[in-house]
């Protein structure tokens, strides 16, 4: 696996100079200051680059912007609507301009309105540090209390309605205040983000929307940006849904290993790939991570390894941020059939039989807990999980294993 880090630019907390002392050999990163549906600039792309290519003091780094997280896909591309036809020219134009700048994987999800959504970003666990947590029941007083969806009520089962009516009775206009920023937050990293207002016109606007529409969407955008991207021998992997189930009422279409397989036979390229989260995938119960891995694995282009502890077996049920080891997914089963994977690849030989990957995430531990960094994405944290990780592909690796022959 090629060690990746994410960095959100120079007003990212971990400077560059941090990622080359964790030990990563690329990073991830994006143009968050760029609206979504305008044309990513060869200029842009460029001084990018040469942002990651020096420390902050102005030395050179030593290593590059290798793949983009993300490239974002509109919601009227989602949708269908007002400039959505715009928007995939400029899709287009971008590809043409990334590939120029010699990157060749491109990270990117179609979720509608909300991106991952978390209760909690600061969730005390039982060491002091922190982690970022979903709460159903939080949730629950959100959609049904503050954002007063009609028909809210009916999404939830009747103990998550009672609980939430009395959560919210001694909730603090504060704590409200607090959800309410927490759930509407956007990407990491974006410029962009709503207002309840916003919320709910979205969801008028999907109110018509099956998830059986959305996925003709998703198809619809695919079958026109996947071969460009393939004749610019670009690499482009959707990211899973965030939690994986149904919020607000919204279609979700890539929660689950069929909703993939959907998506990859729609659209049968090299170029149409998959970003394996094990940490949103992880927080479903009925989806097996290694299982995916091995089964998916020619088409996986790129890889976020974190782990959550679901807190119940429900489907869309409350999860949080565990330690990279730890949670429900088993890493190391994981990460053996990602190696795997990846001497099948060098043994057929594809170019690209190494498969970047990057630390997703990570709880906020030591100086992280005075930081006030990118929700998600604390320094020490991600280092800890880097180094965990790490060491089992060290030791999977090893000859006495095999695993990698």
């Amino acid at each position: 696996m090629r060690q990746t880090w994410r960095w959100f630019g120079p007003r990212d907390l971990t400077k560059i100079e941090d990622v080359v002392q964790a030990g990563a050999e690329g990073v991830v990163s994006a143009l968050h200051h760029v609206p979504t549906g305008e044309v990513w600039t060869q200029d842009e792309i460029a001084k990018r680059q040469d942002e990651v290519a020096h420390t902050s003091k102005g030395a050179p780094s030593g290593i590059a912007w290798e793949v983009i997280e993300s490239l974002p896909v509109s919601e009227d591309i989602k949708k269908q609507t007002g400039e959505w036809r715009t928007h995939i020219a400029n899709y287009k134009f971008s590809l043409e301009n990334v590939a120029a700048s010699g990157i060749e994987t491109i990270c990117y999800n179609f979720m509608p309105v909300l991106d991952w959504t978390r209760t909690d970003l600061a969730f005390r666990v039982a060491h002091g540090g922190t982690c970022m947590r979903f709460d159903v029941v939080d949730f629950a007083v959100f959609d049904i209390h503050i954002l007063e969806r009609p028909g809210a009520a009916e999404d939830f089962s009747p103990e998550v309605v009672e609980e939430a009516r009395r959560r919210l009775s001694e909730m603090s206009n504060e704590r409200r205040a607090t959800l309410t920023s927490n759930i509407t937050a956007g990407l990491p990293g974006a410029a962009e983000s709503l207002t309840l207002d916003g919320v709910r016109e979205h969801l008028a606007q999907y109110g018509a929307i099956s998830p059986d529409r959305l996925r003709a969407h998703f198809i619809d955008f695919l079958s026109e940006v996947v071969p460009v991207a393939e004749k610019l021998g670009l690499r482009m992997c959707c990211h899973p849904d965030d939690p994986p189930f149904a919020l607000l009422g919204l279609p979700r279409i890539m929660s689950t290993e069929a909703d993939y397989v959907r998506i990859l036979e729609a659209v049968n390229s090299p170029a149409n790939g998959v970003t394996l989260c094990s940490g949103s995938l992880g927080a479903r119960p009925d989806n097996d991570l290694p299982g995916m891995m091995e089964r998916l694995g020619p088409k996986v282009h790129f890889l976020h390894l974190r782990n959550v502890k679901r807190e119940s077996d429900a489907i869309a049920g409350s999860f949080y941020e565990d330690e990279h080891l730890n949670g429900n997914t088993d890493m190391v089963a994981l990460i053996a059939a990602i190696i795997r994977e990846e001497a099948r690849r060098k043994a057929e030989g594809r170019a690209d039989h190494t498969i970047p990957m990057r630390p997703d995430h990570g709880q906020d531990i030591i100086d992280d807990l005075n930081r006030q960094a990118q929700p998600g994405y604390p320094t020490i944290g991600r280092l800890k999980g880097l180094a965990e990780l790490r060491g089992v592909m060290r030791a999977l690796e090893h000859d006495t294993l095999g695993l990698a022959r």
